[in-house]
């Protein structure tokens, strides 16, 4: 939806791209929340979460040291990465002026949830979080580490959303009753009841995605699409729209009849899926 060519160098060719300050950043304080939900509910404070901070930047650390490179080395890197941490603190500070987690207790958390729709065309997606009420309504909750978007964005903020939306209503036959969009970086939040004309149509749009994903496929012409987001793009240099030039598509991944992920469902081949990311803030965004 931002731009096929980014789609094809991520999903298709799999170019690694450094680690985004940004992007960690928002994984390390979903993963604190995350964990603040395994602590006792009156044990969840402000302090408990800033207490978390440290350890879950050495456990990322660990699993991934590339994130180290983020900064400089020596005492510019420190003074870097100290800032970057105080950010992160900033946004958990700004989480508790939102909503109070001692008064809730999550049906499930980092949910990873997939369906399979009548095209069979398969989604997948991992939800922050979903609260259950007694009533058994159900409010989709995900957090943003960046500002909330202008009026004008919101739809586009909400497609993830919806996306999630659809994906439990495929799978139990209820709609949810609420989507929020937690925004960490201004303390916004921005709350949508869908139903069930919002699901279809989501659906619908899914599905043109995918087909107009297949089509690439078949002709091997991934557009690039320019926006502000060009300057913070790790494929800059190799896009044609600033002088660059794409390496050659993989074996796998163009011309009519091609295997992999232009396969579709019926067809003998792997199921066709379309997956939301983990979230990506900043100057970055969520793909399809």
């Amino acid at each position: 939806m931002t731009c096929p060519l980014l789609y094809r160098f991520r999903v298709i060719d799999k170019i690694p791209e450094k680690p985004s300050p940004a992007a960690v950043r928002g994984t390390l304080v979903h993963a604190v929340l995350e964990r603040l939900f395994d602590r006792p509910a009156a044990e969840r404070t402000a302090a408990a979460a800033l207490e978390l901070l440290g350890p879950q930047w050495e456990r990322l650390l660990a699993a991934e040291p590339e994130l180290a490179t983020m900064f400089a080395e020596g005492e510019a890197g420190e003074a870097e990465r100290d800032g970057w941490l105080e950010q992160a603190r900033r946004m958990l500070e700004r989480y508790f002026t939102m909503e109070d987690p001692r008064r809730l207790e999550p049906a499930e958390r980092e949910l990873f949830v997939e369906t399979v729709l009548e095209s069979g065309l398969k989604l997948r997606g991992f939800i922050d979080r979903v609260d259950v009420a007694p009533s058994g309504d159900v409010r989709i909750v995900d957090y943003k580490t960046g500002a909330a978007p202008r009026a004008d964005f919101e739809t586009r903020a909400l497609f993830q959303m919806k996306f999630y939306a659809l994906v439990l209503w495929r799978l139990h036959g209820r709609v949810p009753r609420l989507l929020q969009l937690m925004y960490l970086g201004n303390g916004e939040i921005l709350r949508y009841e869908p139903d069930e004309a919002d699901l279809r149509a989501t659906e619908r749009k899914v599905e043109a995605l995918w087909q107009a994903i297949r089509r690439a496929m078949d002709t091997g012409e991934w557009r690039p699409r320019t926006s502000r987001l060009c300057d913070w793009c790790d494929h800059k240099a190799r896009c044609p729209q600033f002088g660059g030039t794409p390496p050659p598509l993989p074996a796998h991944a163009g011309g009519s009849g091609a295997g992999g992920a232009g396969e579709g469902a019926g067809a003998g081949g792997a199921v066709p899926v379309v997956a939301v990311t983990a979230d990506s803030d900043g100057p970055e965004h969520d793909d399809l």
